[in-house]
């Protein structure tokens, strides 16, 4: 996976990702709109067989790569809670 940053002003963050498909993205994106101080989020393909994603966001407050951050944090710790779940389940009873 490669990430370059297209655009970053105070409010604005637009990063290109190549490597990725939206398995990733739309997770990250619907956890990015669920946050009050995110304004917009989302992800577009210049087109559907490209291997580059673009991912866009506006905040009304804080730093768009700060809530970036928080929002992947938020899916890996969402990750692990299933996986733990997920192994506690399908254990076989001795």
């Amino acid at each position: 996976m490669e990430i370059k940053t297209i655009k970053k002003t105070s409010k604005e963050l637009e990063i290109e990702i190549t490597g990725e498909t939206e398995t990733i993205l739309n997770p990250i994106t619907e956890v990015l709109l669920n946050y009050k101080e995110v304004d917009y989020a989302s992800y577009m393909a210049d087109h559907p067989e490209s291997r580059s994603r673009r991912l866009y966001l506006r905040v009304t407050s804080g730093k768009p790569i700060d809530i970036l951050k928080k929002a992947v944090k938020h899916l890996q710790d969402e990750i692990k809670t299933f996986s733990k779940d997920f192994d506690s389940k399908t254990k076989s009873k001795k």
